[in-house]
């Protein structure tokens, strides 16, 4: 028996849940499919408990390097990784049954199993029994995200060569691990091991560490990292990879010349794939490019104009929050209520790395390659009076201005808790404000913040504190 509503939404993750809860509010009749787990990928495996083991590894990396700083001293320390572990998959858990609440609050169907459409406005959902039920849709939202891109030679075993898949639930570590990319989850993944003593060498194809970033950021990281005892191979392309007895073999190459580096384990993180194979997108008429991903106009809209696609599955920015700005302009203009424009260029990034990076907007390299005259306000977290209270001072923060209009063309930053930091000069570029605002925004002292205000000020060319 087939069930009717007015929007059916493909995929729980961020995109499609937000979407779904932002169309119940709008009044629709709501419905939602996963195949695994409410939440996606970032509830359970991915950004929350990341997070979670994140700051288990400030604190180790506290305890074992940097407490006599702090006047602590340890005869036997012992640190349990996998506690860490535990506390990662209990704070996911918790927040995955927020995510039911929010369903059952907001009256949204929720039906697990595998979606495939079989007309523009028919989803058949099969469940793990093999029971299948017909939801027939005014409109459908396609949030079905992405998975780990591994080359087809690369054999994931689960166990000596992982995705952040199998990394984050393993609660024992290797003695020494590879991380081939250096994106979000290489660098992340590379902290929360350092931390704990692990032997860790990131290997990474481009010249740079984090190569999306600013240049300035790159070198930035790749210093700290050093510090740290983190290994950088940037410009090196990895050949092949091969589980033997012992771990792995990463045969890499660079310059002509070939070496093998080995260790325990490796780590596969050179970017996602969409999940938009086997959903029947593509016989209802939906149009998907060369790399897979779902062409979309800027009101989410695929070619077929009630079906609307969201989120990693789109490749317009594969970060959660730009998936949760997507789902809620597809569900309003679902509805035709107000809604706005997102402009992808200027989302905010943030990298939860020790240092943390943040950016969002234009490097100044590419502000210079599209012509702007630019100025660049710059303030180092050395003379910040709360970074130095933390202990964490290490980083600045990088604001490009063009120097004709004074518009904020992009802010790039490294050091502690920037990702914090990031909605003050977001939100100043969307009402449109200047350097000379945020300078004269008054600003808590000592915070962190206050590097925004000097940077400003420096950007208008009167630094007050350097």
């Amino acid at each position: 028996m087939a069930e009717n509503f007015d929007v059916v939404v493909i995929g729980a993750g961020p995109a499609g849940y937000v979407a779904a809860i932002r169309a119940a509010q709008l009044k629709q009749k709501v419905a939602i499919v996963d195949k695994q787990w409410l939440g996606g990928v970032c509830l359970n495996v991915g950004c929350i408990p990341s997070k979670s083991l994140l700051k288990n590894a400030e604190v180790a990396h506290t305890l074992r390097e940097r407490g006599k700083d702090f006047g602590f001293s340890f005869e036997n320390l012992k640190l349990d990784y996998g506690v860490a572990v535990k506390r990662s998959r209990q704070n996911s858990d918790r927040l995955t049954k927020g995510v039911g609440f929010l369903m059952r609050k907001n009256n949204i169907a929720v039906f697990m199993g595998e979606a495939r459409l079989t007309k523009p406005t028919t989803v058949t959902v099969t469940d793990k029994d093999g029971k299948t039920t017909e939801l027939i849709a005014r409109n459908i939202v396609v949030a079905t995200g992405a998975s780990a891109m591994v080359p087809s030679d690369w054999k994931i075993d689960g166990e000596k060569v992982v995705t952040y898949l199998e990394a984050i639930l393993q609660d024992k570590l290797p003695k020494s691990v590879i991380v081939i990319g250096s994106g979000a989850i290489g660098v992340e993944f590379s902290t929360i091991w350092n931390a704990y003593g692990v032997d860790v060498t990131i290997v990474e194809m481009l010249p740079r560490l984090v190569p999306l970033e600013d240049e300035e950021i790159s070198k930035e990281l790749e210093k700290e990292f050093k510090k740290r005892g983190i290994k950088s191979l940037t410009g090196h392309k990895v050949e092949s990879v091969e589980a033997t007895a012992a771990g792995v073999k990463v045969k890499v190459s660079a310059g002509g010349k070939e070496s093998v580096l080995e260790a325990d384990q490796a780590l596969v993180a050179i970017g996602f794939r969409p999940n938009s194979k086997g959903l029947g997108l593509e016989e209802v008429g939906v149009k998907i490019n060369e790399r897979g991903f779902v062409e979309i106009n800027e009101k989410m809209q695929t070619s077929v104009p009630n079906i609307y696609a969201i989120g990693d599955v789109t490749g317009k920015l594969m970060l959660a929050h730009v998936g949760s700005a997507m789902g809620i302009v597809a569900a309003e203009n679902i509805a035709g209520a107000e809604t706005v424009t997102l402009d992808y260029e200027m989302m905010p990034r943030a990298t939860y790395s020790y240092p943390q990076v943040a950016s969002f907007g234009l490097t100044e390299a590419q502000a210079k390659e599209r012509g702007y005259e630019i100025k660049i306000g710059r303030f180092p977290f050395q003379a910040n009076g709360k970074a130095l209270g933390l202990g964490d001072y290490a980083g600045f923060v990088k604001i490009v201005v063009d120097a004709k209009y004074g518009e904020i063309l992009g802010a790039h930053m490294i050091g502690p808790e920037v990702t914090e930091l990031l909605p003050e000069l977001t939100l100043a570029r969307m009402m449109e404000l200047t350097p000379h605002e945020i300078a004269r925004n008054v600003h808590a002292h000592p915070t962190l913040s206050e590097v925004l205000m000097e940077a400003a000020h420096g950007a208008d060319g009167t630094p007050i504190h350097i």
